[in-house]
C-alpha cells in the first residue's frame, strides 16, 4: 500500500521507527492484538508472546535496518512467517507491504477451507496496514515519534 496517501507525510526514517515500535508492541497498531511482551532480544532480534484474536503465541521477529520486520510463529495454530517491507512503488513513492506464509493445523493444502482463510488473513492484513499507518501518523502529530 502507498504510504503517503494521507497527512502527515512520513520518512521512511518514521516508518522504521513506527515498525520497530509495532515489534515491541502491536496492541496500539493492531486490534486484533490484545497483549504482548517481549521476553528475550538480541541485536536486530526479540521474542514476544502475544495474544492474537485470543489464542496464545509466540514469534521470534529480526530487523533489516530501514528495510523489513520478520515476524517467524514459534507457538501458533498457523505457523509460517510474516513479513512487514518498506518498498518502493512503481511511480517511485514509499509502501508498505504485509505477507504471510502461513500453514494452519487442519486445513488441507489446496481446500475450500484454506482459500476461506487466505482471504480472511488477506483482509485482516489490508486493515493491518492501515491502522499501522495511522498509529504512525497519530505518533507523530502528538510528537511521539
Amino acid at each position: 500500500m502507498p504510504v503517503n496517501t494521507g497527512k502527515p507525510a512520513l520518512t521512511r526514517a518514521q516508518l522504521w521507527q513506527g515498525l520497530l515500535l509495532k515489534a515491541e508492541n502491536p496492541v496500539p497498531f493492531l486490534d486484533a492484538m490484545s497483549a504482548c511482551e517481549v521476553i528475550d532480544r538480541g541485536e536486530n532480534w526479540l521474542l514476544r508472546d502475544f495474544t492474537l484474536r485470543g489464542e496464545e503465541m509466540q514469534e521470534r521477529v529480526t530487523f533489516e535496518p530501514q528495510d523489513r520486520v520478520t515476524f517467524e510463529r514459534t507457538r501458533s495454530s498457523a505457523m509460517g512467517t510474516i513479513l512487514n517491507e518498506i518498498v518502493t512503488l512503481d511511480d517511485g513513492d514509499m509502501g508498505l507491504r504485509f505477507t504471510f506464509s502461513l500453514e494452519v493445523a487442519g486445513l488441507a493444502h489446496g481446500s475450500n477451507a484454506e482459500a476461506a482463510f487466505a482471504d480472511r488473513m488477506s483482509q485482516s492484513y489490508f486493515q493491518g496496514v492501515s491502522s499501522t499507518l495511522a498509529e504512525i501518523r497519530r505518533q507523530v502529530v502528538a510528537g511521539e515519534l
